[in-house]
């Protein structure tokens, strides 16, 4: 049997989790937004890797495909970063790849589809994930999704309220920190980056969009 390796949206994070889920693997796929040329070289030091380009992934990887074909263990594989990109006609592939939207997805159709999530930094309340595929000699296969956990005791994975988060948001504008958010409002120190990041990159948005943007329920 042989294993394949999948995972995208590290947005420059690999965890150990991750490097432990994927030692042992014969070949290792990434599906885009990989954020820095570090995540691969250290890929690379556990299996050959195949990637394709995200939105996210600017000068540094032009030499990276959008869309990338390529017969591995015996399966016609697929893969893009957004699923928006896939041809049409996806006749005789048996695994089409993609990522994107940082939620695992596996679905059979002509083909099977996989999106095997985002084992980045986390966003919101996620999940963390990546997946294996695991490829028999008679070239029959099966998708194990890989789920890491990785949540400091008593921190949340979840800011909450919309009212809750609009209270972050005013500490934002008044410069304290991302530790000191983290603390107050006790989720971790990913999520609390990640919201300021995208509180202060984008002018006029308030509680109500950063939810929406970061795919959190508004909860009132």
């Amino acid at each position: 049997m042989k294993k394949i390796g999948v995972l995208s949206d590290t947005h420059g994070k690999l965890r150990q989790e991750v490097i432990d889920v994927l030692r042992g693997c014969d070949k290792i796929l990434h599906a885009g937004d990989i954020n820095t040329p570090g995540v691969l070289e250290k890929l690379q030091e556990i299996a050959p890797v195949l990637a394709v380009r995200g939105n996210a992934d600017k000068e540094w990887a032009q030499t990276l495909p959008v869309m990338l074909e390529e017969e591995i263990f015996g399966l016609r594989v697929l893969m893009v970063h957004n699923k928006k990109e896939l041809p049409v006609d996806l006749a005789g592939y048996d695994l089409v790849i993609y990522g994107h939207s940082h939620k695992f997805e596996e679905r059979r159709e002509a083909c099977f589809f996989l999106n095997p999530g985002s084992c980045g930094p986390r966003r919101f309340s996620l999940p963390v994930t990546l997946a294996v595929v695991e490829v028999e000699d008679d070239g029959t296969f099966r998708i194990v999704k890989k789920d890491i956990v990785n949540v400091p005791d008593g921190k949340n994975v979840e800011i909450g309220t919309e009212k809750t988060l609009a209270l972050l948001l005013r500490d934002v504008d008044k410069g304290r920190s991302v530790a000191e958010i983290a603390d107050k409002y006790k989720i971790e120190e990913e999520m609390a980056e990640q919201i300021c990041r995208m509180y202060l990159t984008h002018p006029g948005i308030g509680a109500a969009g950063v939810l929406d943007k970061m795919a959190m329920p508004r909860d009132r």
